[in-house]
């Protein structure tokens, strides 16, 4: 294969219409990297032999190592395709940039998938033929389907069917018809689901026009004193035009069909590739069948009638047995090649066999390989003469999914829509985005997705390119320099007088370093290689170039306030690449629509962003949801102490060019770095060690969540004060000053769960709350941000946040729903005050006094603006302004319910599921003429803050307390013979079995269960040494669960005496979670011993 000049790929960049950008999606290990290394090898990067095995953009010597991607990778490839404009021109040809990007298949790194398919407009998406749809087929797919991708899809290592499962080419063909179902199944379950929230939003619409309607048409009616025939007809007007049919979208062009051609059958591995276009072109003049109609007939229940060369239809069979059309001329010819090269003869072939289907192909095979010994060889040759894998699927590339302009046409408005405060954002700048405008005058608006960390020495202008020997202008340049250096050292030696000893020579040849032609010096790898951080970006409108000055918009920014803190800084972009897999190429200037890297965003951008070359009318697009949330942590220390600043510089860089990874400093000191899993935990410490700190650096235990939570058991003690209801507690200040009588109650699990999965809705509303208050100060400003929250709300019905009222109907409809606790729940919603942990956890703070002390969150303030006014400032209108009242601590205890639920009282993890009701609140305060009313609250807040935080933890373990575990679900693929392995594994870590079920077709059993994470770490390796590798469980984190046992439970009749003794010393293993994270706290551990001999401390030594 030639090599591609880089200078023919940038030329091709300006003409947008000829450029593709295509992400590779699929479950791990489906053969992503073999796919991408023959799409590579067509370029003359690899040679062809090495595709599939060399697996190219797997540049990371660990993912060579496992055999699996870790990072996503981008590529610039060339394709020329030979095409005639119209029936009767002469064919030309056509030139296409196609910009790939393989990505990670192992759900530790579904970050990368997010971030790569986000810069795409197509998705190739990978599905073993064998496996059939996995866990992260699955999550892929979703990602095509929320990023509005046009996905082709590939079935891949169809040759496990013959090789391994021996199939005949009848059961492979309803094996992959089953698999299409499959796939098919579940882009038709995410059409369903949008389209029933579709439905339940244009109900509610219409609605809300019909109430609308009915209250305009009753008040004009109580301002007319009579109803006339205007009125009706008025009503019906007001009405007619809410009541319209729900428009159904059609879904036809959304499942994979091969007679769509977006369907194609590979072999990675085996190097072959086709679709039903292709055979359909092949037998076009052979069976005298157009191939348009051919296209349609090679897949399905159709067959081929023998004699006359008819189509039939299963209903003309008329009982004859006959093959499908797929399998007749299609199937049986691959497995005709297989069987001829790799089948009979103990494996060696047919040779004659082989030259009748050369023949029969007009294939030319060159003598030398058919005398090869390895029928592998024979095989690979056949298939790319026959069915070149990189043909097949760059062609269906570049026919079937979309250049920019047209994938920015349709995918960006619901983009821009989606986005912070768009409907302020500039019109020229929406215009430009979609229409994809790359002149100079134009906007220039790019998205950075990640950062990506490159050594100094891989970086294009520390490269001799293409690794050319030096001219000869360049080694004259470096004898001379090397000439004068010398003649310096010498004078450095024997010039000075008194510095003719070996100290002189020393400093000499220390002046005199090695360079290159370039000038640079030479210097250690450990400390003259440093990291640079380049971006991973997508163009979107106008022309960025080198030297060009854009703002860096932050993941907060809005254009509604574009001059808020923290505001958006202004950079110089100090290079743009051409990003070729584990090289760079330099770029002067890039247009809309390309996939490239950018140099000068270091220390500006953390993980993504958004750039902009105007600020005013900006738009925000730094919006990825990426697939895992980091869950697992672990505190890190250098091995050297003096090597602290190295390893906190390194974690930074880490955070920087890892999508996923956290960087983060806890209340005790510790350096905590958050991951998604134990692989990239892995990962993250060999980049930290190796290439970012470059020192030893030791990693603790896992920090693994929890949460705390309460519960009504039937067997609980009883309540500590007798004469208080279960979980009543009386809270008095130490001065005597305050009485604060509050009580602590589980909240039903409906309403936790609603409240976990409206979590973004409470932030949105806390905000505006805030905002609203920072603004209420006159009747006019408090009018003007009524107005302002109004228009907000738009866009988050639109994107499926709830606003303030639909927040408040559907929370009421949810205590509605609790059975045998209706009065205690009834008419809740208006006296919630907070909510907790940070002000958006699944805890509830009740005001349940008579005269409202706290402020209410979830009022309006239409409803009682004054009340709402003097409550901020702490202002009581019916009493003396120099005396303390409830209303004066309203935030000191809500500040407090704040710490309380972020620490419980077992372990200090944070709280779930629990309601803090505040009945009463006394102050007494003596008037005391010195001080002052607002000198009395300084000093009673720390009071009153310790006071009801140790009030709320009292209450809360008068309940019987319990630990929730943060749980992995595990899915696991496995054969029959190593099922019982798995299953032991599973239960020696209190795994627990969810489904089980075998794929048909397969010999696979698919089961599914939950793994608690605390007892995770070490599974996977467990797995593969217990199954011989022959089962991989993937790991997605899916939230927490109750551990149904109380940690200090304590045996109380006679026969729980008699079975645990009277300490119940059978270790339980609530207790023992809570005691490893009360022992890592440093908190006290109740049982164990501080100091073993007192009288006498042991050493070492003796």
């Amino acid at each position: 294969m030639p090599v591609v000049n880089p200078e023919n790929l940038i030329a091709l960049q300006r003409n947008a219409n000829e450029v593709r950008n295509i992400c590779i999606l699929a479950h791990v290990d489906h053969g992503k990297t073999s796919l991408t290394d023959a799409l590579i090898a067509t370029n003359g990067i690899i040679s062809p032999k090495l595709a599939g095995k060399i697996r190219y953009l797997d540049s990371r010597p660990d993912e060579q190592l496992r055999g699996i991607t870790m990072e996503s990778s981008a590529i610039s490839l060339y394709f020329s395709l030979i095409r005639r404009s119209a029936p009767e021109a002469s064919p030309a040809q056509k030139e296409y940039l196609i910009n790939l990007i393989d990505s990670p298949g192992h759900i530790d790194f579904s970050s990368e998938v997010s971030t790569a398919s986000r810069l795409c407009d197509g998705a190739l998406v990978l599905v073993d033929a064998v496996e059939g749809v996995c866990s992260q087929t699955v999550t892929v797919l979703r990602q095509t389907w929320t990023e509005h991708l046009k996905p082709l899809l590939v079935v891949n290592k169809v040759d496990r069917l013959i090789t391994e499962l021996k199939m005949s080419s009848g059961e492979a063909y309803i094996h992959l018809s089953k698999l299409l179902e499959q796939v098919n199944a579940v882009i038709g379950s995410f059409f369903q689901g949008e389209r029933m929230e579709e439905d339940l939003q244009w109900r509610e619409r219409v609605e809300e026009r019909v109430a609308a309607a009915a209250a305009k048409e009753a008040e004009r009616a109580e301002r007319n004193a009579t109803k006339g025939p205007a009125t009706e007809d008025s009503e019906s007007v007001a009405t007619s035009g809410t009541t319209g049919e729900f428009e159904e979208k059609d879904d036809e062009d959304l499942y994979f069909a091969p007679e769509k051609n977006n369907v194609i059958f590979s072999s990675a591995v085996d190097g072959w590739a086709f679709t039903v276009r292709q055979f359909a072109s092949l037998y076009e003049k052979k069976l005298g069948i157009k191939r348009s109609v051919l296209e349609k007939v090679l897949w399905g229940d159709f067959y081929l009638e023998p004699k006359t060369k008819r189509v039939l239809g299963s209903k003309h069979l008329k009982g004859r047995a006959l093959k499908p059309m797929f399998v007749q001329l299609v199937l049986d010819n691959i497995w005709a090649v297989y069987e001829a090269t790799t089948g009979g003869n103990k494996g060696r072939g047919d040779p004659a066999m082989i030259e009748k289907i050369t023949k029969s192909l007009s294939l030319t095979i060159s003598p030398h390989v058919l005398r090869s010994r390895d029928p592998r060889a024979i095989m690979t040759t056949v298939f790319s003469a026959w069915l070149p894998l990189s043909t097949a699927v760059l062609v269906s590339v570049i026919e079937h999914l979309p250049a920019p302009p047209a994938a920015q046409a349709s995918r960006l408005p619901a983009l821009i829509d989606a986005s912070p405060g768009a409907k302020n954002v500039d019109q020229t700048i929406r215009e430009a985005m979609v229409n994809i405008k790359s002149s100079e005058d134009d906007p220039v608006v790019a998205y950075v997705s990640k950062m990506v960390a490159v050594p100094a020495s891989e970086m294009p202008q520390n490269k001799r390119k293409g690794g050319a020997a030096m001219t000869g202008e360049e080694a004259r340049d470096l004898a001379r320099t090397k000439r004068a250096e010398f003649e310096k050292a010498k004078v450095a030696i024997h010039g000075e007088a008194g510095n003719s000893d070996l100290n002189g020579i020393s400093e000499a040849l220390d002046e005199s370093s090695l360079t290159d032609a370039n000038g640079h010096k030479a210097t250690d790898d450990a400390e003259g290689d440093p990291e640079h951080l380049i971006g991973f970006a997508r163009l979107y409108s106008g022309t960025l170039s080198v030297g060009d000055s854009v703002y860096v918009l932050p993941p907060k920014f809005s254009p509604a306030y574009p001059h808020s803190t923290p505001e958006p800084q202004k950079v110089i972009v100090t290079g743009l690449y051409l990003l070729m897999g584990r090289g760079l190429e330099a770029l002067t200037s890039v247009p809309a629509g390309v996939v490239f890297g950018i140099g000068g965003l270091e220390g500006y951008v953390l993980k993504s962003g958004t750039l902009c070359s105007q600020l005013e009318g900006a738009v925000n697009l730094a919006g990825v949801n990426m697939g895992s949330e980091p869950i697992v942590r672990v505190a890190l220390e250098p091995v050297n102490p003096a090597d602290l600043e190295k390893m906190i510089r390194g974690m930074k860089l880490l955070e920087q060019s890892d999508p996923c990874a956290q960087y983060e400093v806890l209340e005790s000191g510790e350096h905590v770095i958050l991951t998604a899993g134990e692989l990239h935990l892995e990962r993250c410490l060999k980049d930290l060690r190796e290439r970012f700190a470059k020192c030893e650096i030791q990693a603790g235990e896992p920090i693994v969540p929890y949460r705390e939570t309460i519960v009504s058991a039937t067997e609980m003690p009883p309540p500590k004060n007798k004469d208080l209801p279960r979980g009543t507690v009386v809270g008095v200040t130490t001065s005597k000053q305050i009485t604060v009588r509050l009580r602590v109650r589980p909240l039903p699990d409906a309403v936790t769960k609603f409240l976990l999965k409206n979590a973004g809705a409470i932030r949105r509303l806390y905000s505006e709350r805030k905002e609203q208050e920072g603004k209420t100060k006159t009747t006019a400003d408090r009018e003007n941000v009524e107005d302002q929250v109004e228009a907000d709300e738009i866009p988050a019905a639109d994107t499926g946040m709830l606003s303030l009222l639909d927040f408040r109907e559907r929370l009421q409809s949810v205590f509605a729903e609790t059975k045998g606790q209706e009065h205690i729940w009834a008419d809740i919603v208006e006296k919630i005050a907070a909510f907790g942990p940070r002000r958006t956890g699944p805890n509830l703070f009740i005001d349940a006094t008579q005269d409202g002390t706290c402020q209410r969150f979830l009022q309006d303030s239409h409803e009682n603006p004054m009340a709402d006014l003097e409550a901020d400032n702490g202002i009581d209108s019916k009493s003396n302004p120099d005396t303390l009242t409830p209303r004066d601590f309203s935030d000191k205890i809500s500040y407090a319910f704040q710490l309380s639920t972020a620490q419980g009282p077992m372990c200090h993890e944070p709280m779930q599921g629990v309601a803090v009701f505040l009945e009463t609140v006394t102050v007494s305060a003596p008037s005391d003429e010195e001080f002052s009313a607002r000198e009395k609250l300084g000093r009673l807040t720390g009071e009153t803050i310790k006071t009801v935080r140790d009030a709320i933890r009292q209450g809360f373990m008068d309940w019987s307390p319990r630990l929730m575990l943060a749980m992995y679900s595990c899915e696991i693929q496995a054969s029959t013979e190593v099922l019982g392995r798995v299953y032991n594994v599973l239960s020696r870590r209190r795994g627990r079995i969810l489904t089980e079920s075998l794929k048909e077709g397969t010999p696979f059993y698919l089961i599914s269960s939950l793994l608690p994470i605390a007892e995770s770490f070490g599974f996977s390796d467990e797995i593969r040494k217990r199954t011989s590798g022959a089962a991989q469980p993937q790991l997605v984190f899916s939230g927490f669960e109750l551990l149904d046992e109380d940690p200090y439970w304590v045996p109380q009749t006679e026969e729980e005496l008699e079975d645990f003794g009277e300490k119940g010393d059978r270790e339980r293993v609530s207790r023992r979670y809570v005691d490893g994270v009360r022992g890592r706290k440093g908190l006290v551990v109740m049982g164990r011993k501080l100091v073993g001999d007192a009288e006498k401390q042991k050493t070492l030594k003796r």
